[in-house]
């Protein structure tokens, strides 16, 4: 049977979109925040982000984690390495300022910070202070907010904002005490910022990855039975990589989830599925 090639009606437009996620990515800057070291979850996401094509500006906390940002971003070729203390005043306009004169537009920004007080943190949360649980909301859930307030002008349609949560914010798991309420909170965030953004084209995003070995969770207590709970209950009884949360973040920036947004991302190998 003779088929006219002429006869035929175009491809539907899905199967034209057959670029590689790195084409995606070319050409599109963001911002990562809350690079600390080569293990951070922060970097994992910068570096994978630059892999694919992205332009990536850092920030650093203070004069002394500066060297070791500076040095990650050589790596990776960051295009912007900037100060950024979300405790003090003024400095998340300063760094949406300087990216407004060099760059004027922003595709992403990814939100990868989380504090709480150490004696907070390592105690009931019925014995949480106030202080320590106001401090532990500024830095890990109101500075998304305040993040997401600076960059809505100068995001371009399409793009993404997105922060990292744990699996503590759903179910109650032993030694995360105060931080599973606060995570829980930069959730409901997450929902309600995707709706008020959809407006102007921007997905929001929460990418709760398992548990990793990183600074910020070193200060959880008895976190070494955190890890193992995690490799016996997970189905394929192993922990993910950075690597791994930047490769899903990567595809959250990309074109590939442009009818996705307000969703939690979970990057555990399997492990919120279990009862």
């Amino acid at each position: 049977m003779f088929i006219d090639p002429h006869s035929i009606d175009p491809l539907p437009k899905v199967w034209d979109e057959n670029a590689r996620i790195g084409d995606m990515l070319k050409g599109k800057r963001g911002l990562v925040v809350g690079v600390a070291n080569g293990d951070s979850i922060a970097f994992g996401c910068a570096a994978k982000l630059r892999a694919f094509g992205a332009d990536i500006g850092l920030t650093y906390l203070n004069d002394k984690a500066k060297p070791h940002v500076e040095a990650l971003a050589r790596q990776i070729d960051a295009r912007l390495v900037l100060p950024l203390d979300v405790t003090q005043a003024g400095q998340m306009k300063g760094v949406f300022d300087t990216i407004a004169e060099t760059w004027g537009n922003l595709d992403f920004v990814i939100h990868s910070i989380a504090y709480a007080p150490r004696d907070d943190l390592h105690g009931r949360i019925l014995d949480c202070s106030q202080a320590g649980f106001q401090l532990a909301m500024q830095v890990s859930c109101h500075s998304f907010i305040d993040m997401a307030h600076h960059a809505e002008p100068l995001m371009n349609p399409g793009g993404a904002m997105i922060t990292m949560s744990y699996y503590g914010a759903d179910k109650v798991v032993n030694n995360y005490n105060m931080m599973g309420p606060v995570k829980a909170a930069l959730q409901s965030c997450v929902r309600y910022m995707a709706k008020e953004l959809s407006e102007r084209d921007i997905r929001v995003f929460a990418v709760s990855p398992g548990p990793l070995r990183t600074r910020a969770a070193s200060g959880i207590a008895h976190f070494d039975e955190l890890i193992d709970m995690a490799v016996s209950r997970a189905p394929g009884h192993r922990l993910v990589d950075i690597a791994e949360v930047g490769r899903t973040v990567a595809f959250l920036v990309g074109g590939g989830a442009s009818g996705m947004t307000g969703d939690v991302i979970y990057v555990d190998a399997g492990l919120h599925n279990m009862a």
